[in-house]
This record gives C-alpha cells, sequence and structure tokens, in this order.
C-alpha cells in the first residue's frame, strides 16, 4: 500500500518492477538492502523498470538508520524534480528516513510527526533526532 506523506511525497512497502510502468512519480528511493527477504527483487531489477519507464532512481539501503543514509535521502529529496516514492518492506523506514532528511533541510518536527501520523507511521522512536 502506497501511503502520502505530504504534496510531493509517498512511502510504501515493497515495489516490484512490473508495477512501476504505471506509477505517477519522478523519482523512486529503493530503501531494502538486497537479499533482506526470499524472493524480493533485486535493486537491479527496480532501476532496470524505472528507467524504462522514465523514472529517476535511488538505491539507499537501511539496514539501521544512520546519518550518512539521512544525507543521501536528503540529497534525493533535493535532486527530485517531482513525486517521489520510498520504499522499504512495509514502509516505515522509508517514513523514518524521510522525516529526519526533512528535519535536516528545515522542516518543523511536529508538523513532520502530524504528516506521518495522517499516513498511519508513528515517529516515536526517532522524535528525538528531529529536533
Amino acid at each position: 500500500m502506497i501511503r502520502q506523506l505530504d504534496e510531493g511525497m509517498m512511502v510504501g512497502g515493497q515495489l516490484y518492477p512490473e508495477r512501476i510502468a504505471g506509477l505517477d512519480v519522478k523519482m523512486i528511493v529503493n530503501n531494502r538492502p538486497d537479499g533482506e527477504e526470499p524472493g524480493q527483487p533485486t535493486s537491479e531489477e527496480i532501476a532496470a523498470a524505472a528507467k524504462a519507464a522514465g523514472i529517476a532512481y535511488r538505491h539507499i539501503p537501511v539496514a539501521g538508520l544512520s546519518q550518512p543514509l539521512v544525507a543521501e535521502m536528503e540529497e534525493a529529496l533535493a535532486a527530485a524534480e517531482g513525486p517521489v516514492l520510498a520504499f522499504c518492506k512495509s514502509g516505515t523506514r522509508s517514513a523514518f528516513l524521510w522525516a529526519l532528511a526533512r528535519a535536516r533541510m528545515g522542516d518543523d518536527p511536529d508538523a513532520l510527526a502530524e504528516k506521518a501520523a495522517a499516513a498511519g507511521y508513528d515517529l516515536t522512536p526517532i522524535r528525538a533526532y528531529l529536533g
């Protein structure tokens, strides 16, 4: 399920290559490490489908949150030329990474928490790091 965090950002669970062509996004951010789960498409497979659909692609695998990963997400969001879809297994890691990156970009932490909550994500585990 894809959930809208704000006007330019969506997050969701595993994305499959055959569903990419129909997406109305300008960038896909894959937050799953390759091989995290049996049968999961590889980053290479998703990148190829995104390229074929004319969608920018970034692979920022999250096995644990870190400042370098947040900086990579911040860079991806700044480079996006339209709506972004980030995904992981459930969307939670992607929502966390989005919130941490947007906080670094100057967004209000309370507003980020409200947007995430409206989409069904609880930022409590990372709230102290939002500022």
